[in-house]
């Protein structure tokens, strides 16, 4: 890459404070001074983002939502402190004021079963299960943000026995022993006769080492052998959902197997063809909001749903590797009642994975002048939400051209992605700074 010297050097003076402000031209100036005081008006402040304490400056945040059943609540950056903590103010202000009662997280849907054991009966030690299901892919859950929501859901549940909050995984990479346990057992009380075959089915699949290592055998297996196991998960999903059945032990028996069926497909894709890599991503983001929308019926609960701000809006940035957006996917299903809220922030650091493929702390400064952040940072309150959908004409206008945005995944350096914020979101959070995540080693 060959820099522009003068352009560069420009940008540099004008970061420092070197360059004064009057060398922008006059109308410019002005027309940003137009949307930073439209984007005030509409913006309204936040107190905190830690969980604790009182929440009443979420209410225009749950008028926002009105009466989505689904929020997808996204994040702009894998590994971050306020994020997490953010989220999980949010998800006890739903559930206090707004009758949501899961919490859904880009997990595997074995991972969230356990989980929701937990803090339904108790079940388990958290610190135990977080360490078992959070790695390899999920390593960055493993965070002290999390257990401190699954402690505050379990003690919800405790005084709440009969109205208790939910957790769900929605995601497809690694699926439990317990799982094909589940699986096996209602085939073999409702349907005896076929418990030999589906076992046969099954055979080689049912992990028996961690999480982790599963998944690293798993993508490093031949893809025809990839193939013939996906082959064989969906001949036993259509076994059990031929078989018959009503009720719940059968609904959750063919949900069961079809995330089993999730994982074998999921992994059956050429890693080393690009379309089909994008293919893969695909099946992702539908199968995850598949997930999500069963859930929601069946339980008949509002969720909130925990991914990353592209997962959970309406628009790629990257069509090339990832041709359509769980948040797109759920629009399709639910309509106006799945609502997205994505988080933007202007400083401070977070965990991601260098170029050495070590995990570990980064930290940046402020946005770059021209960046959807840098704009943002300069409304008077620190922290604050705002509705896309219903801001000032100005800020309506600014907020859907496309210029450049911070979205980082688990991976760090990563360039900046153009991103027009108003067509991929309902709802925004600004952050002023934020830190990193506090991941837990066990």
């Amino acid at each position: 890459m060959k820099w522009h010297r003068s352009g560069f050097v420009l940008t540099l003076l004008v970061c420092l404070g070197i360059v004064a402000s009057g060398t922008t031209p006059a109308s410019a100036a002005s027309t940003d001074r137009e949307v930073v005081e439209a984007l005030q008006r509409g913006a309204h402040p936040l107190r905190t983002v830690e969980p604790r304490g009182d929440t009443g400056d979420l209410r225009p945040l749950a008028r926002m939502i009105g009466d989505a059943r689904v929020v997808g609540l996204g994040e702009a950056t894998h590994s971050t402190h306020d994020f997490f903590a953010m989220k999980h103010r949010v998800f006890r202000h739903l559930v206090e004021e707004k009758g949501f009662r899961t919490f859904a997280l880009e997990a595997s849907w074995s991972t969230g079963l356990r989980l929701n054991d937990y803090v339904l009966y108790g079940t388990g030690d958290p610190r135990r299960i977080m360490r078992d299901e959070f790695q390899r892919d999920y390593r960055l859950w493993n965070n002290a943000e999390y257990l401190e929501l699954l402690e505050w859901m379990r003690a919800y549940n405790r005084q709440h026995p009969d109205d208790p909050v939910r957790f769900m995984g929605d995601d497809f990479a690694y699926n439990g022993p317990e799982l094909y346990d589940m699986v096996t057992e209602y085939v073999a009380r409702d349907h005896p006769g076929l418990l030999d075959r589906v076992n046969r089915l099954y055979r080689g699949l049912r992990p028996t080492v961690q999480a982790g290592e599963y998944i690293e055998r798993y993508l490093n297996r031949p893809l025809a052998e990839r193939k013939e196991m996906a082959v064989r998960t969906g001949e036993a999903l259509e076994l059990i959902k031929g078989a018959g059945g009503s009720g719940e032990a059968y609904d959750w028996a063919v949900q069961h197997a079809t995330a089993i069926d999730q994982t074998a497909r999921g992994y059956d894709f050429d890693a080393d063809d690009p379309e089909q890599v994008a293919a893969c991503m695909l099946y992702r983001d539908r199968i995850m909001a598949d997930n999500v929308a069963w859930w929601q019926r069946h339980t008949g609960t509002k969720v909130l749903l925990s991914a990353h701000n592209a997962h959970v809006g309406y628009v790629t940035h990257e069509p090339e590797h990832y041709p359509k957006m769980q948040g797109a996917f759920l629009r399709d299903e639910l309509g106006r009642a799945y609502v997205s809220v994505g988080f933007t922030f202007d400083r401070g650091s977070f965990n991601a994975t260098g170029p050495d493929g070590r995990l570990q702390r980064f930290t940046v400064g402020p946005a770059a002048p021209g960046s959807n952040e840098a704009t943002l940072d300069r409304v008077r309150h620190r922290d604050y939400v705002l509705d896309l959908r219903t801001a000032p004409a100005a800020a309506r206008t600014w907020l859907s051209t496309a210029r450049p945005t911070r979205s980082i995944g688990t991976d760090y350096p990563e360039a900046d992605r153009d991103i027009a914020l108003a067509p991929s979101h309902d709802i925004l959070i600004h952050l002023h700074r934020v830190e990193a995540s506090r991941l837990r080693d066990g």
